[in-house]
């Protein structure tokens, strides 16, 4: 292996792009050649993403599951993904969420790779079946993006080795990406409240309206953005209630709901105050894009937040995700343009120091080289 890339094969369940957890993918895929790994990636089904990434010369494969609970249907994946395995011979399979591990562990199991298998634990998890099921399947290690969704992962049984590796995003390239849509002409000096997300519960859209709506009972002209529509339908009766709920709390005029864009960043930019309500995140690399863009930002005081934002310096930790919590967050920053332009300017070069995707892909790196090193070959029988 020495003087050799480390090969990496990845499985995911999505086949579209569309959150952080696969922004970081795309990033880690992108930023293999130069930190000294190459990547492969094992789709469940086929979509825009594999076919961008067969594009840009990246082994694509797509294992045809369906539903977790179509059991012979998801047997024939674990079968194709094990003759993958056995053709490929990767230094590590890396099963990038909970779910792909299901078909990923016993895959390399069959292909006599049990001792390579690793995945990586997006969420904080609170003891749901699937985090239960993954983590008794044969794993050398569990991934997490944040200390937070390690801890509580480490609450799950049989225990495993587990590492960190923290997020990152590049800087932006000035006047990159198509301007905004679908934005209103605001009175001058009104600032906007942003947030990026697909329109879910957790995510806490519903929050930040309240919030505003509370800033404007205190006197406060604020216009909220909400960037993201209900990618995959995860949440279909919560995006059909958000605009009802915005018209009985009398905020149509304030708030603007953009839907689903290809690129969040141009509307970031147009931001005075990005807030990430979710309670709790498990680490929240849009917080990283806003700081990237010198956008001050204020999140909940839990989870992967407190990992990013330091409090009063870099940005605002809210008490919680209630809305009158976030709207006492917020109130300084509204009174304050120069405030909010001093967290801006600190928050930027915090992610500029630490939580860039070359820093990220180091990060990687490192832990892979650590693990395949650490490997017994017996284990791989």
């Amino acid at each position: 292996m020495s003087g050799r890339p480390l090969r990496l094969l990845f499985t995911l369940p999505w086949a579209t792009r569309s959150g952080g957890a696969e922004e970081m993918l795309q990033a880690l895929i992108e930023g293999g050649p130069g930190h000294g790994y190459e990547s492969e990636v094992a789709f469940l089904q086929d979509g825009p993403w594999p076919q961008a990434l067969r594009a840009e010369g990246v082994p694509v494969y797509v294992l045809g599951a369906g539903r977790v609970r179509e059991l012979h249907t998801g047997a024939r994946a674990v079968l194709r993904l094990a003759r993958v395995l056995r053709r490929r011979r990767p230094d590590v399979l890396l099963n990038w969420v909970g779910k792909t591990q299901l078909y990923g562990s016993p895959a390399a199991v069959l292909a006599g790779m049990g001792g390579r298998v690793v995945w990586w634990q997006h969420a904080i998890p609170t003891g749901h079946w699937l985090d239960r099921c993954a983590t008794a399947l044969p794993a050398v290690a569990i991934g997490c993006t944040s200390h937070a969704a390690a801890e509580a992962q480490r609450g799950i049984r049989p225990a495993r080795p587990m590492f960190v590796v923290a997020a990152g995003t590049r800087a932006p390239t000035p006047g990159e990406g198509a301007p905004p849509v679908g934005l209103p002409d605001l009175p001058a000096g009104t600032p906007v409240l942003g947030l990026v997300a697909r329109l879910q519960p957790w995510k806490g859209q519903d929050r930040l309206v309240r919030a505003a709506a509370l800033l404007r009972e205190r006197g406060q002209a604020v216009h909220v953005l909400l960037v993201g529509g209900d990618s995959w339908e995860l949440a279909p009766a919560y995006a059909q209630a958000l605009p009802r709920l915005i018209a009985e709390l009398g905020m149509r005029e304030h708030v603007t709901m953009t839907g689903e864009v290809p690129d969040a960043g141009p509307y970031i930019d147009r931001m005075d105050i990005l807030v990430n309500a979710s309670d709790p995140e498990p680490f929240g690399i849009v917080l990283l894009e806003g700081m990237a863009r010198g956008v001050a930002v204020v999140a909940v005081d839990n989870g992967g937040p407190r990992e990013i934002v330091q409090n009063g310096v870099t940005g605002v930790l809210a008490r919680s995700g209630e809305p009158a919590a976030l709207a006492d967050a917020l109130e300084p920053l509204l009174a304050s343009p120069e405030l909010r332009a001093r967290l801006a300017a600190a928050g930027r070069e915090r992610q500029r120091a630490e939580f860039t995707e070359g820093a990220m892909c180091g990060r990687f790196a490192e832990q892979m080289r650590r693990l395949v090193a650490a490997r017994r070959p017996a284990r791989d029988g």
